[in-house]
């Protein structure tokens, strides 16, 4: 699970194995699954960070996608 806070400065937990995409549109949006769509202050490279690190904690860090990778690498 990730925290993550809604732009009304809302704060709420996502189960970041539900997580589809992360957008910046401007604002960060979280894509579930599920097709829900959650507007975040905390940016995308945030929420990639965060997800990597949840994945990690729960064993499941080798499940981390090589794009994901590749995407900080060239931050």
């Amino acid at each position: 699970m990730i925290n993550v806070t809604r732009l009304n400065d809302q704060e709420f937990v996502v189960n970041a194995l539900y997580i589809e995409k992360v957008e910046s549109l401007p604002d960060t949006t979280i894509t579930l699954t599920n097709g829900k769509k959650h507007f975040v202050k905390e940016s995308m490279e945030e929420v990639i960070e965060m997800t990597q690190d949840f994945y990690k904690e729960i064993g499941l860090g080798h499940l981390v996608r090589k794009e994901v990778m590749d995407h900080e690498q060239t931050d």
